[in-house]
């Protein structure tokens, strides 16, 4: 078994972390999630998100250890997160589908407030991975954990991208809504004036 643990603050607030982390996939940085479905959403009486999406990866192992699994290289995980606004805390905790009696991925990712800049979030993200029953198991664990360290350094970048994203549409929404009241205004004060 192979654990990792990481630590990141993102220098952005803690609502637009979580609006972008919903919106992170399929992304430019990492094309190892190729879709996503979202099985189950819904909003408990005290206000707490729940979501259960499917997501279809490509674990991107070398081809002696895809030999050894039976594997073409695509798989499949279950992805639960809890988004409690009143807290604020995302929680999220996936889990691979395929080849699950031989490889275990558990991951848990933790998003709060930074607690001395209210406009940083941090991430904390901890991954354990077993693989048992084949040959050089010890060796593919340490491959898939060196693996799921390069995804997450592309998944950072991916934030930051929707999160940029996300950010310029909010401009362009209010731009554009500020343009429309000045138009209603401008006709509205035109039509004061006009003898008709």
């Amino acid at each position: 078994m192979r654990i990792r643990q990481a630590e990141h603050v993102f220098d952005a607030p803690w609502d637009l972390v979580v609006r972008a982390q919903f919106r992170k996939y399929p992304n430019e940085f990492n094309n190892a999630v190729e879709g996503v479905d979202v099985v189950e959403r819904r909003v408990d009486k005290t206000g707490t998100l729940y979501s259960h999406r499917l997501l279809s990866t490509r674990w991107g192992l070398p081809g002696w250890a895809t030999k050894i699994i039976g594997s073409n290289g695509l798989g499949y995980g279950s992805e639960h997160s809890e988004v409690n606004a009143r807290t604020k805390t995302m929680e999220m905790k996936t889990r691979n589908l395929t080849f699950c009696n031989i490889i275990t991925v558990d991951e848990k990712m933790t998003y709060r407030p930074h607690p001395e800049d209210k406009n940083k979030t941090v991430l904390h993200q901890e991954s354990v991975v077993n693989v048992q029953g084949v040959p050089l198991s010890s060796y593919i664990e340490h491959y898939v954990i060196d693996n799921i360290a390069t995804n997450a350094e592309k998944g950072k970048k991916a934030m930051v991208s929707v999160m940029e994203k996300i950010q310029k549409e909010s401009l362009e929404l209010q731009h554009g809504a500020q343009k429309t009241m000045e138009e209603a205004f401008q006709k509205l004060h035109f039509n004061e004036r006009s003898p008709f």
